[in-house]
């Protein structure tokens, strides 16, 4: 059967109601449940349990248990390998069903979505699976008489906050990397992107998983995220969302018990085109790319384009060409380029954004509007705003969604300084013929990932996080393994 045909299959699959998993058991929430919407056509999808504060805290002391009693935490590494190649095989198996369903839920192109959730997903898994038998603790250079050992131990409870745009690719970053050192979890996913990884808990099970060692409590985040943050018994808190929520969670962490957090809060990375760069027809399509593909819903989206004065009427140019042929479309449809904003709220704040950037004197050069109203779903234009200033609200602030920003530069140092003018250090694009100055950039701009001559495509073998107030931490790469490791330190007199 054509996988486009096997698509429509499962797009009208009835949709079972979200249950809390705790301990291996699945539950419902004491809290009324959440309707689920598609942002596809806006109706009803299903619902979605709602924890309670009290969920959460039974959930957290499952976790507890199960890491203490070690079921999971004292398997040997081979043991631990086994059940996460299981479950990345199962990711494969299932993962068309994995994608649609995510799509349904959270609008994502299926084109897109296929690739960077459960294709992502099941790789990231596996990454992780052949590295937790590669990670030594240390024997410290000392005296003949003592022996000092560095050991590398789990640190118990990890609580994850996972957001909507990609639930599974960035819930597997912080899951598979948690779970392979030997860590209990409870997972909260958005709420209007749960329903990926409430099936992906389902397989986790059902490649060996121990029951308790992977919780999933959904619902709102000023409930079942807040109490995920005051609880006294997690350990870790690993999240990634907006500055506002991380902030809270910081919070929450000097109000609880002082657990670590580690935040992804985003950004408004600059993607810079030099009039030197070896292709600009190359660049132009790579930038509308950038920003429009998953509808701008991307942390690392090159949202704000500054480009070379001297090719800036061609560039816009070719840049319109290449954005005119990616028009929004039906998620579910593998030929679609931009899929839905996630939700009605979302879609209200990007049309605000475009109305305050006109009115702070800014030209609107293509898009703008809310498409494909009839469908009841929740789409936007590719828009491009072109002679943003440095002091305008959509040069300063995440939109995420599909509005580009266009300010021009004249010399090098004038990019360098519109590229660290935010708050922001998370990505960065540039695009030049010349090697030295590629350096020179690379070494300038203030983000934790800087593109040259693309933008996007980096791999789990680097790490991805920001700098600034993009956040802290990194996930991806054998780096990320540090967040979820104690140090112990044995110093042994012979």
């Amino acid at each position: 059967m054509a996988t486009q045909t096997l698509i429509d299959h499962l797009a009208v699959a009835p949709v079972a109601a979200g249950r809390l998993l705790i301990g291996g058991d699945w539950v419902d929430g004491q809290d009324a449940p959440l309707p689920v919407l598609s942002p596809i056509n806006g109706r009803q999808l299903t619902t979605l349990a709602s924890a309670s504060a009290a969920d959460v805290d039974r959930a957290v002391a499952t976790a507890r248990a199960a890491f203490d009693d070690g079921r999971w935490s004292r398997q040997p590494p081979a043991a631990r390998k086994a059940v996460l190649h299981r479950l990345a095989d199962l990711i494969q198996t299932h993962a068309l069903e994995l994608a649609v369903l995510g799509v349904r839920d959270n609008g994502t192109e299926i084109s897109m979505a296929l690739r960077a959730e459960p294709g992502s997903a099941a790789g990231t898994f596996r990454y992780y699976a052949e590295a937790l038998d590669k990670v030594y603790g240390e024997i410290a250079p000392t005296a003949p008489d003592v022996l000092g050992l560095i050991h590398r131990e789990p640190v118990g409870v990890v609580a994850a906050i996972v957001p909507w745009n990609f639930p599974l690719m960035i819930g597997a970053w912080k899951l598979a990397p948690a779970l392979a050192m030997g860590n209990s979890v409870v997972l909260k996913p958005a709420e209007t992107a749960s329903l990926s990884l409430l099936r992906l808990a389902e397989l986790a099970l059902e490649a060996g998983l121990p029951p308790g060692v992977l919780n999933v409590v959904t619902g709102p985040g000023h409930v079942t995220g807040q109490a995920l943050g005051l609880s006294m018994d997690a350990d870790v808190l690993v999240f990634t969302g907006s500055g506002a929520t991380g902030r809270r969670l910081l919070d929450y962490s000097a109000r609880s018990n002082l657990k670590r957090c580690y935040l992804e809060l985003g950004g408004k990375s600059p993607n810079i085109v030099f009039a030197d760069a070896p292709d600009l027809a190359a660049a132009a399509k790579a930038a509308a790319t950038a920003i429009f593909r998953n509808a701008g819903q991307v942390c690392v989206a090159g949202s704000r384009l500054l480009v070379d004065r001297a090719v800036q009427d061609d560039f816009l140019a070719a840049l319109a060409q290449a954005t005119q042929k990616m028009t929004p479309g039906n998620p579910l449809d593998l030929s679609t380029q931009i899929g839905a904003v996630n939700s009605e709220p979302q879609l209200d704040r990007n049309l605000g954004f475009i109305a305050d950037a006109q009115a702070e004197g800014g030209r609107l050069v293509l898009g703008g509007h809310r498409a494909l109203v009839e469908t009841g779903g929740w789409y936007l234009e590719p828009t491009i705003i072109a002679d943003v200033a440095p002091h305008h609200r959509l040069f300063q602030h995440e939109v995420f969604g599909p509005v580009l920003s266009v300010t021009p530069f004249e010399t090098e140092a004038e990019a360098i300084g519109l590229a660290n003018a935010t708050d922001y250090g998370l990505a960065a694009g540039v695009w030049t013929g010349n090697l030295s100055r590629a350096h020179r950039m690379v070494r300038a701009i203030r983000a934790g990932v800087v593109h040259v001559n693309t933008y996007g495509g980096a791999d789990g073998t680097v790490p991805l996080g920001g700098v600034r107030q993009s956040g802290n931490g990194h996930d991806k790469s054998l780096h990320a393994l540090d967040k979820y490791t104690d140090l112990k330190t044995a110093w042994i007199q012979i």
